[in-house]
């Protein structure tokens, strides 16, 4: 009787098993794109002053993504929030752009307790870096800078992508 039950429910376990296994159609598919971001007036500013300055050394401007504005503002929380300031899963917010936005390349610069942001674009430009990131062969770019409460200073996330 037991044999009986057994084969009886054998392909059922079966049947089962290898469709509790397969990876379904939602783990398959991308993160949500962010469509809606705010940007500030002091955000926009520099933005116009990045493109400025790209403009001004022969390259292309570069198209605003919310998405990564998004981003650059979801790591401004983060360093606010840990009282720290660096690139910290910097990994992560770029295999996230790649997947969502069909980046090619990604590259960020961060700062932290600039007080204007024609201060800010002189302190990335005069950092090798920060300025090849400014300079790149990049198509959009996204923004974000946030003030701590607690402080007052501001932190600042720009991130470049490339389709």
């Amino acid at each position: 009787m037991k044999a009986k039950m057994f084969r009886a429910l054998l392909p059922i376990a079966i049947v089962f098993t290898m469709i509790s296994c397969s990876t379904s159609e939602t783990e398959d598919a991308a993160a949500p794109i962010v469509e809606n971001f705010s940007y500030t007036d002091v955000e926009l500013d520099l933005m116009s002053k990045i493109n400025e300055h790209r403009a001004s050394v022969g390259l292309n401007t570069l198209q605003p993504i919310n998405h990564i504005s998004f981003k650059s503002a979801e790591h401004n929380d983060y360093m606010i929030s840990n009282d720290v300031v660096g690139h910290q899963q910097f990994e992560q917010r770029a295999n996230n752009i790649k997947q969502v936005l069909g980046a090619l390349k990604v590259s960020e610069n961060v700062a932290y307790n600039y007080q204007s942001n024609a201060g800010v674009l002189n302190a990335w430009l005069l950092s090798d870096g920060h300025k090849e990131n400014i300079e790149g062969e990049y198509t959009h770019f996204g923004i974000s800078i946030k003030t701590n409460p607690a402080t007052g200073k501001k932190y600042y996330t720009n991130i470049f992508m490339k389709r």
